[in-house]
């Protein structure tokens, strides 16, 4: 059985869900749901992404909206606890989804840029 995430260890705004509704209306129903994983490197010593997933494992953490969910592995929540997923779109074909309020993990560069609308890459 999976782990149920709360809205204290991640939250995704308003459009961020509207896109992932929008996504998930697009995509075959053998999709279970968005996985959120951390790698090395980027502005706070993690990177995050995203992909679609279908398979939840048992040590998986889920966060379930209305048509989808967000599946987090029990190594990547600990970096993502207080998070927040946003969707930016700037109305010239650049829209993307972008990680706010990132911990700081030692090296990087210590800003993202997310209050500007950047993100880390």
């Amino acid at each position: 059985m999976s782990l149920a995430i709360t809205e204290a260890d991640l939250t995704l705004t308003e459009p961020a869900q509207t896109k992932m509704s929008d996504l998930f209306q697009q995509i075959d129903d053998s999709v279970q749901g968005v996985r959120v994983f951390a790698t090395a490197g980027g502005c706070s010593g993690v990177s995050f992404g995203m992909t679609f997933t279908d398979v939840i494992n048992e040590d998986d953490g889920v966060l379930a909206f209305n048509g989808f969910k967000v599946v987090v592995d029990d190594g990547t929540l600990e970096y993502l606890r207080g998070v927040e997923i946003d969707f930016v779109d700037q109305g010239d074909g650049n829209a993307t989804f972008i990680f706010n309020n990132l911990p700081q993990m030692g090296g990087g560069c210590g800003s993202c840029g997310s209050s500007s609308g950047g993100g880390c890459s």
